[in-house]
């Protein structure tokens, strides 16, 4: 189904500029303990839309907006929040995307493994004592048994 391969100079370009990535953004992030995961928490979307609004209030109309906040920390906390769920989702859907091309060519290795298999069992049927029986034997104890006679091999978890 996929016969388009990331050749091994790209791979190896990519762990690099993810390597670079991960070392620029690392000094900026922070793992949550328990404690204080459960007090941060997240805000929902109800709880952006009081973000927002209250961002365009101070922007428009700052007369109105309380002196007790640090207006020009809560603009860089916007801005960074910005920064990361934008950043997230394009990396979200490019985890995404290749994961399901991964499952392409899973699935076109589960395929020819099959194929493989079915192979192995004609030729220890057709020529036995090459050693085909032992290979038919390994690979078939991954495919669920029939009481009823041998069945189409199917994977556990395809």
């Amino acid at each position: 189904m996929n016969n388009n391969h990331v050749p091994g100079a790209d791979q190896i370009q990519f762990d690099t500029l993810i390597g670079q990535a991960e070392a620029l953004i690392q000094p900026f992030l922070r793992n949550l303990s328990e404690a204080e995961n459960g007090k941060v928490g997240s805000i929902d979307e109800t709880g952006k839309l009081v973000v927002n609004k209250v961002k365009d209030y101070y922007e428009t109309q700052p007369a109105l907006s309380s002196t007790d906040v640090d207006w020009a920390e809560f603009k860089l906390d916007f801005e960074s929040r910005r920064f990361y769920e934008l950043r997230a989702l394009r990396l979200m859907a490019l985890a995404k995307a290749m994961l399901e091309t991964k499952r392409l060519h899973d699935y076109d290795n589960y395929e020819n493994a099959l194929i493989d298999y079915k192979y192995a069992q004609y030729k220890d049927e057709t020529s036995p004592g090459l050693g085909y029986d032992t290979k038919v034997a390994e690979i078939g104890q991954f495919f669920k048994k029939n009481a009823g006679g041998p069945t189409e091999p199917t994977p556990e978890n395809p």
